[in-house]
């Protein structure tokens, strides 16, 4: 460790820049995916559906390594995850750059950003968990609010390249300077204070509470809903007549509203709560699916829907590693957050492509939007009742939570 290093310190809001650049970069990538959308769609004479399996295989990927990267980061430090998410990201889109199928596109896309995104989050922020106590929700909140930033900027920034490049070079863009960005973040990130070792593996101890389970339950319904508009609400806005920069504005929207979300959530945690927070999170994005089937195109009207899904989806994904380390502690956080966001992996692998699977079948979007509505209800109904809540609106601390 650096001399003097110490939570809350100069030096951890150094690794707070580095999470959220490799934050920016990874997802903001991942997310940029439905500018893209319509022109491999036409190349490769492919439905919705099928596009959409792209996506939904690069969530499941990167959310599920992090079960890997989680641990890995827990043992070796986050220096060594970052430099194999630099190269996962360079050679992945370099390939894709040059596929002459979907299929083919379904593997280097799929493995070349899911590995750069499951090393390029998760573990920056359990890292970032780890050098913070008095400020966490804070640090988190500006962590993560990286992919905001990174959507905000890379979808728009994507369809205005292929407009003029097309779609292969802004790959190779994309693929050279995200590398650039991530191997830039090494020098500033390392493990957290203490004696530098290996952090404990706490998967059983996730997987063992009946409390964790709950809350992983009610992701994985949350993100079948999550994942459909930054597929989907660009395509939608095309075929009611906007162009296309202008409906990739739309989901850059959303990533601009969720930066804000995950940096206000996060100041108000001591004041409201996290899982109180957490819950209205919830809430709101089912409230944003209502909006979205009344838009009956107006572009408008899609503007306050973004708006008001990023603020949902902004403070989930900031709430999310707090509301866990308050019931099971920061030990070995890695580890328990690669368990969680498992569940967001299921939900982006088969939320999109059903959706685009309704789209085609029934030539409108009306059913699959009702389909967001439910399944976000169906999250926040899951926690609602019978988890153990202190009167400040935290989860109780369990018996055994560690650090």
């Amino acid at each position: 460790m650096p001399s003097g290093a110490a939570t809350d310190s100069r030096r951890a809001w150094l690794v707070v820049v580095a999470a959220f650049i490799s934050s920016a970069v990874t997802l903001g990538t991942a997310y940029s995916f439905g500018a893209f959308f319509e022109s491999m769609s036409e190349e490769f004479d492919a439905d919705a559906g099928a596009t959409a399996v792209i996506f939904g295989i690069t969530t499941f990927t990167f959310f599920w390594l992090g079960l890997i990267t989680g641990r890995m980061v827990d043992r070796f430090g986050p220096r060594l995850v970052l430099a194999i998410g630099s190269a996962a990201i360079l050679v992945g889109l370099l390939l894709t750059s040059r596929v002459d199928s979907l299929v083919a596109g379904y593997v280097t896309y799929g493995a070349g950003v899911g590995i750069a995104a499951a090393c390029g989050y998760v573990p920056m922020v359990a890292t970032v968990g780890g050098w913070f106590v008095e400020h966490r929700a804070v640090a988190v909140g500006f962590a993560v609010a990286g992919i905001g930033v990174g959507t905000l900027v890379m979808s728009p920034l994507a369809a205005a390249l292929i407009d003029r490049h097309g779609w292969r070079d802004t790959y190779v863009v994309f693929a050279v300077g995200g590398a650039a960005l991530l191997l830039a973040c090494i020098p500033l990130v390392d493990r957290p204070p203490g004696d530098g070792g290996p952090q404990p593996s706490r998967f059983r101890d996730a997987l063992g509470s009946r409390v964790f389970r709950r809350i992983h339950v009610s992701a994985f319904a949350l993100t079948l809903a999550l994942f459909v508009p930054f597929v989907f609400v660009g395509q939608y806005a095309k075929e009611h007549g906007v162009g296309d920069v202008r409906a990739s504005v739309l989901v850059g929207v959303l990533g601009g509203a969720s930066v804000l979300s995950r940096i206000g959530f996060g100041s108000q945690v001591r004041r409201r709560g996290s899982f109180r927070l957490y819950k209205l999170c919830f809430g709101v994005q089912m409230a944003s699916f209502v909006i979205w089937y009344v838009a009956s195109g107006s572009y408008a009207l899609l503007v306050v829907f973004v708006l008001v899904l990023g603020v949902g989806y902004g403070g989930f994904v900031a709430l999310g590693p707090i509301v866990v380390s308050d019931r099971l502690g920061v030990a070995g956080l890695g580890s328990m957050l690669g368990v969680l966001y498992t569940a967001p992996g299921l939900g982006g692998l088969i939320g999109p492509p059903t959706a685009g699977w309704i789209i085609d079948r029934t030539d409108t979007y009306r059913w699959a939007i009702l389909g967001c509505f439910v399944s976000s209800a169906i999250a926040l109904l899951l926690l609602m009742f019978d988890l153990p809540t202190t009167p400040d609106g935290r989860l109780e601390r369990a018996p055994d939570a560690r650090g």
